[in-house]
């Protein structure tokens, strides 16, 4: 039967264009993508979501809102957290470096020297795992510092204080 070997080919391509693309994609951009019709790719979905029910796999097929996407299941986030490296930005990078050559250190002290935006960082460096918060007993703020996860993940056993990089940098110049 010709149309199945079709439509099997057809789920096959759009399997490949999730995985490729990995983003999520409308029915239209399918389309596009794989040169065909919406309504070929929505037959194509069916049956690629139906695979993917009955297989024992990481992935799986999504449909958030008008577009779908290939994704690892939630199961398996973890697993990704300790297999791939962290993708920071530029500012939450300079954030971190902060907290870890002036940690401990006081919350507030890291969102007047690095602004409001700070506060978005910290939360990631927390998600992460890069850094812990505790209580200050003295003060309505948090204590900021790096965890075992981010000596392990930069691969350092001890962070140089600011005091020994500023006796390091005079004894350079």
């Amino acid at each position: 039967m010709q149309g199945s070997n079709d439509l099997r080919e057809l789920t096959m391509r759009v399997e490949a264009i999730l995985y490729l693309k990995a983003q999520p994609l409308t029915l239209a951009e399918l389309a596009t993508l794989a040169g065909t019709t919406p309504e070929s790719i929505e037959l194509a979905l069916i049956e690629l979501l139906n695979d993917y029910a009955h297989r024992q796999t990481a992935l799986e097929i999504v449909q958030i809102d008008d577009k779908y996407s290939l994704q690892l299941k939630p199961a398996f986030q973890e697993l990704v957290q300790s297999l791939v490296p962290v993708e920071l930005g530029v500012a939450a990078q300079r954030t971190l470096a902060l907290i870890a050559f002036r940690g401990p250190i006081r919350q507030s002290e890291v969102i007047e020297l690095r602004g409001s935006s700070a506060y978005q960082h910290i939360q990631e460096l927390l998600t992460l795992g890069l850094i812990q918060r505790r209580r200050d007993s003295q003060r309505r703020s948090y204590i900021l510092e790096v965890t075992e996860r981010f000596h392990q993940y930069f691969q350092v056993d001890q962070l140089p204080t600011i005091g020994e990089e500023m006796a390091d940098d005079s004894r350079t110049h």
